[in-house]
């Protein structure tokens, strides 16, 4: 297996600028994207250097309408606890994420449900996994779910990107999308909706990328601080390492 660590992920973004300090993402097809409008610190920064690049940021969001700033860390490098002090004194949402590998023939035999069906997304099925995407990102209002529509459709044309959808007795139950990269395929957006949880659509989902990327490494990136993470755990992932990260949200 080779070795990855998180400049491996990808993020529909462009590189818009650069310094010593920090790459500057921004994504004008998606502003609501935070995951795709961010700076990326190169070495962690001073306290001072992180407030001019947060006016900074914040200054060139505003003049595009967007309303959020957000900033990554470098990997396996905690912020010190002085900027973790001027996190919390300024509202910022501090969290972080883990890098996880595994070669498909670790993965976990996953017993077959009939009433399950995963499939690669075709045009036949394309309208399926849009309605699917919508409501999940309804969550997030009407505007990012929308923009997010005409993203999933730039994906489908991308042949470096499979979309791949779980049917529970005939009806879209889950989904997730496959970053196919020439030693790795990565796995981004897993999902099951709430209403069949707990019917392994999740492990045949992953089971599906394990099978048809055989001789690659599979990837992925996890919340640090959430429960799907203990489930990859439990399956055999290797943890690779972690990045911190900031975001702050105006009115």
């Amino acid at each position: 297996m080779k070795t990855y660590t998180f400049n491996h992920i990808y993020y529909p973004g462009h590189v818009v600028g650069e310094n010593t300090l920090y790459n500057h993402v921004h994504y004008p097809e998606m502003l609501t994207r935070y995951d795709s409008n961010f700076l990326a610190f190169t070495r962690q920064p001073t306290l001072e250097e992180f407030k001019d690049a947060a006016l900074f940021l914040r200054g060139f969001h505003q003049a595009k309408g967007q309303k959020h700033v957000k900033f990554l860390f470098p990997q396996d490098d905690k912020p010190s606890e002085e900027l973790m002090d001027y996190f919390k004194q300024e509202g910022y949402d501090v969290g972080f994420n883990e890098l996880y590998s595994i070669e498909p023939d670790q993965f976990p035999l996953v017993e077959v449900n009939p009433d399950v069906d995963v499939i690669e997304v075709g045009k036949k099925e394309l309208d399926d996994y849009l309605a699917f995407q919508y409501e999940q990102d309804m969550d997030f209002g009407p505007d990012f779910a929308d923009q997010k529509v005409d993203m999933h459709k730039r994906n489908f044309e991308n042949p470096s990107i499979m979309q791949v959808l779980a049917l529970y007795k005939g009806t879209p139950a889950g989904s997730v999308d496959v970053i196919i990269e020439k030693d790795a395929a990565e796995i981004d957006g897993l999902m099951v909706h709430e209403t069949f949880q707990k019917k392994g659509i999740g492990s045949r989902l992953q089971r599906f990328v394990m099978d048809r990327f055989h001789d690659r490494d599979v990837i992925l990136v996890a919340d640090g601080e959430d429960t799907p993470r203990l489930m990859y755990q439990k399956q055999g992932y290797t943890c690779l390492g972690f990045r911190y990260e900031v975001q702050k949200v105006y009115k």
